[in-house]
């Protein structure tokens, strides 16, 4: 446990997926179950616990990636299945952007225009009047298409991005995110950083929230990633579970700064199940 916070037993959780439920490849093709996760997410319903799936991952809708994920093992409908496209469509309407341009791959507008965000791509007449700039998974991303968004955001444009995590823990070790390789160019040239619709942002963690029908700091943030979930919940109060059946190890936690260190550290989802919060 971190000594230095005294967070309330959680009344719900979010879990991350890659590194934490499952292993994907590089490519984000393939999926590996990592033992004991179906059956944590199984006892947890038996119980009448409420949790939900988010990951930092934009390439697909729920509509998509949950059938793939049950195919292989992992009980996750679709309403339970949120991105960071989920967070940003959220914000697009609450804002009132009206065209917002995407660097990302079909799937990633697919995933915002399913969710009534208005989109533009960068081959688009209308890309050149967008009002926001939206940085997802793009492997295919061009110098064309980050000289557009640098741009817009010059001119103004509000500079979002589904995540700024450098990397995520894959069948192979370490895969690079590429939307922190873009949002890198797109910032050293207008010196303006990106708002981070996925996790840590406050924006991912008020959604969690909703979904989940608790209080933020009532939610149990369960991830292998330092910044991403263990960051999110010290920003919300919530309650930090750390795994190391990702892209972090035991000694990595141990060694964390205050403001990522977990409240608990597990070897994986399933020793969640013993500890003592779900009686």
């Amino acid at each position: 446990m971190n000594s230095n916070r005294s967070p309330v037993p959680p009344k719900g959780f979010m879990f991350d997926l890659d590194g934490t439920l499952i292993l994907s490849d590089r490519k984000l093709g393939g999926y590996t179950v990592i033992p004991g996760a179906a059956e944590t997410l199984a006892a947890l319903d038996e119980r009448g616990v409420p949790w939900i799936a988010m990951t930092n991952g934009s390439a697909y809708p729920a509509s998509v990636q949950g059938p793939k994920l049950r195919a292989v093992g992992l009980p996750i409908p679709d309403e339970r299945l949120f991105t960071p496209n989920s967070v940003a469509a959220r914000a697009t309407v609450e804002r009132g952007y009206e065209r917002v341009l995407v660097l990302g791959t079909s799937g990633v507008s697919d995933a915002l225009e399913q969710l009534g965000v208005p989109c533009v791509d960068p081959a688009s007449a209308d890309a050149h009047s967008a009002d926001a700039v939206y940085v997802a998974w793009h492997p295919d991303c061009t110098m064309t298409d980050i000289h557009l968004a640098c741009e817009r955001v010059l001119e103004g444009a509000a500079f979002l991005t589904a995540s700024d995590i450098p990397y995520f823990a894959a069948r192979d070790g370490r895969a690079f995110g590429y939307s922190c390789a873009i949002n890198g160019a797109v910032a050293r040239i207008t010196g303006r950083e990106p708002e981070a619709c996925g996790k840590p942002s406050a924006l991912a963690l008020r959604l969690v929230a909703e979904q989940l029908g608790v209080a933020e700091n009532e939610v149990g943030v369960v991830g292998d990633d330092a910044k991403a979930e263990i960051e999110m919940a010290h920003y919300g109060g919530a309650t930090g579970i750390a795994v190391t059946s990702g892209s972090t190890s035991r000694d990595e936690w141990e060694a964390q700064t205050a403001d990522r260190k977990p409240d608990l550290i597990l070897e994986n989802v399933a020793d969640l199940l013993t500890t003592g919060w779900l009686d």
